[in-house]
């Protein structure tokens, strides 16, 4: 059924696709909804089902959405923070209690002020977020802080690698990139697999539906150094034969959004990916779509299903999308920061890249510090980092007391103070000490915030943000909110054989990383911090 619908979608290509008509049906009249949707459907020869079930799937088409004028973050890193209520409470001075609603998040972690007003991020006083964020390397020649500078020129080394993109290739494949979004996963074989997939059509597709409450380094790539990202995309276009790009970015980063559409009118304004000038006769186009609040979409098979205009639900795979991707034809998909290391790779050789980081995880890596920091911001630094030197030189400390860190999102571990000196910051030492680097965003857990409340937090993240379609996720997270908050508000004991039963299930039969990365913090919680959560669970039985 799928397939037929991603067929029948797949005829109009990325560009005013069936996703964003139906985005457009729903907000641009919403009293008439119903009667453009059906339209829709004959339009793309779709069952009205179809259509109907995409339109109710995202938090930004529903009606109670629609009709909110603010939003409050309600990310990890600002419950964490504290500053949820008086956020609100200055919003009440301008708005009524029915005028508020929530995001999952706004990206602006290292503040945790930032609220959306009339599809613009402001501070809660409706004054707009002054200054820029901080950056910081421990890098003499950082690979993404620096400027792009005139965009002619910064394009021009594609110039280098037209008649020979295998050099390119070879380039990525010295470097050893590994997918910057969580994963880790080689870059090059990606690359590679859908370079020698046998199509007429292939797409590049980049995944900047960064959701995880914590982590902003794409929002600010994104808004500072779009062109990285865009180089990205057009070289691994040039490597695989694909000549149109999509660039999906979360409707949560609203100038991200913009910034990234100026910056494709500004290289097709120059001729650079148009063929007149710049990258030679390779033609390439681009295409910013913008999501409408879904973390699942950070899925990269969610997204490809969102694009299709199908409802974003999870894929099971093979086949991958480097060989079955968007619309069914090879795509690579990667995320933001992947794209955005390419330039300096191909400028400055992969192994000089390389030789940043370690040997199985080379190169650099950004990482996003909360508001807790007494510096917080955004971090460039080599792979192989340690941890303390990140949050103790790096971040300053924290204001107030920790007494663990959440890295690498909501699905991210949960990594207890006292284990900041066992660790750098690489795949292998996280993996090696039970936690998860993924985007290496860093929340701040203070010491006087009840960790119970923090698992609940979780487990009400990955229900609200399930896709649906299998049971664990679906099932298990609305099951563990029910079994925390009733510790949490009526003193009943979870049954701990059962909590762990739910999580080995959780971990082995969920289809994607929502549901199956959730155990994760929470085993190291009750690993951690059993003398404070003890008392909400019953004693394990004694092993026959």
């Amino acid at each position: 059924m799928s397939r037929n619908l991603r067929g029948l979608s797949g005829r109009t290509g990325p560009v005013n696709g069936l996703y964003e008509e139906i985005v457009r049906a729903v907000t641009e009249d919403h009293e008439k909804r119903d009667e453009r949707l059906a339209t829709l459907s004959g339009r793309f020869m779709t069952g009205k089902s179809a259509v109907l079930g995409v339109s109710s799937f995202y938090d930004f088409l529903h009606a109670e959405h629609i009709g909110k004028k603010a939003f409050v973050c309600d990310g990890t890193a600002c419950l964490t923070s504290g500053k949820q209520a008086s956020v609100r409470r200055e919003l009440l001075g301008s708005f009524a209690e029915s005028e508020i609603g929530t995001v999952s998040c706004l990206g602006h972690c290292h503040s945790n002020e930032a609220v959306l007003v009339k599809g613009e991020v402001v501070t809660a006083g409706n004054d707009h977020l002054a200054g820029t964020l901080r950056t910081d390397s421990n890098i003499d020649r950082p690979a993404l802080l620096v400027t792009t500078g005139n965009i002619r020129e910064y394009y021009s080394l594609a110039g280098r690698f037209l008649k020979e993109p295998d050099k390119a290739l070879n380039e990525l494949v010295n470097s050893g990139l590994r997918g910057r979004g969580g994963a880790g996963f080689p870059f090059h074989i990606k690359v590679r697999s859908t370079r020698d997939a046998n199509a007429a059509q292939k797409y590049i597709v980049c995944n900047a539906d960064e959701g995880d409450p914590g982590a902003f380094s794409d929002k600010w790539l994104l808004e500072e150094r779009p062109h990285s990202v865009l180089f990205g995309m057009l070289m691994t276009g040039l490597i695989t034969g694909a000549d149109t790009g999509v660039l999906y970015i979360r409707g949560e980063y609203p100038l991200a959004v913009r910034l990234a559409r100026e910056a494709v009118r500004a290289i097709e304004k120059e001729g650079i990916i148009t063929g007149s000038e710049g990258v030679g006769e390779f033609r390439f186009r681009f295409h910013v779509v913008e999501g409408s609040g879904a973390y699942i979409c950070g899925e990269e098979t969610s997204l490809l299903n969102s694009l299709e205009g199908l409802r974003p639900e999870v894929r099971t795979r093979p086949p991958f999308p480097a060989v079955y991707g968007l619309f069914g034809k090879p795509t690579v998909l990667s995320n933001v920061e992947t794209f955005a290391n390419i330039h300096f790779i191909l400028k400055e050789g992969g192994k000089t890249w390389a030789s940043y980081g370690t040997e199985r995880s080379p190169g650099t890596k950004l990482v996003s510090l909360d508001g807790a920091f007494n510096r917080p911001g955004l971090l460039e630094v080599r792979m192989g980092t340690s941890l303390r030197s990140v949050i103790g030189e790096m971040g300053g400390g924290t204001r107030y007391p920790v007494k663990a860190f959440q890295i690498g999102g909501p699905l991210g571990g949960l990594v207890p103070a006292t284990k900041i000196d066992d660790l750098t910051l690489d795949f292998e030492s996280f993996s090696h000490e039970g936690f998860l680097l993924g985007h290496a965003s860093i929340v701040s857990v203070p010491e006087d915030f009840p960790l119970i409340r923090l698992l609940e937090h979780l487990f009400k993240f990955t229900r609200k943000e399930s896709c649906g379609k299998c049971f664990p996720c679906r099932l298990g997270s609305a099951r563990g909110v029910e079994l925390l908050s009733d510790a949490c508000n009526k003193g009943e004991k979870i049954d701990r054989e059962l909590f762990d039963d739910l999580l080995e299930t959780l971990q082995t039969g969920s289809l994607c990383a929502l549901g199956g990365g959730l155990p994760l913090p929470v085993k190291n919680a009750l690993q951690y911090f059993s003398h404070e959560l003890d008392e909400y669970f019953t004693a394990r039985k004694q092993q026959q």
